[in-house]
């Protein structure tokens, strides 16, 4: 249930920020990643992670999480080579299921022009 809260307040604080706010959505969700980022490396966001479950792994801030911890592990295996390649190994499943859904839709779907 607080998963499912957590998911959802997190979406209705990015919704308030299109309504109120002259933010394009593409710097709202650079927003949400570099807050996942920033709140991971003061240590915040693991463990409010392992309380609130996918709620809070699902949306942007988690993805920014992933990048964090990624970049973490690799600076403690390869110094500061980890720096270039911790995001990519550690967002790698989440960045090839983005392009292959994208592609996937795209087959079917038809864009349109504004």
């Amino acid at each position: 249930m607080k998963t499912f809260f957590i998911g959802g307040f997190i979406c209705v604080i990015g919704q308030l920020l299109i309504d109120f706010t002259k933010l394009t959505p593409a710097r709202i969700l650079v927003g949400f990643v570099v807050a996942g980022v920033i709140l991971s490396a003061i240590g915040f966001y693991p463990a409010f992670a392992e309380w609130a479950g996918c709620g809070a792994t699902v949306p942007l801030t988690g993805f920014g999480n992933v990048l964090a911890e990624g970049t973490r592990e690799k600076i403690d295996e390869a110094g500061w080579l980890g720096i270039l390649t911790g995001p990519l190994s550690s967002g790698a499943a989440g960045i090839t299921a983005a392009i292959i859904s994208g592609f996937v839709v795209s087959l079917f779907a038809k864009s349109k022009s504004k």
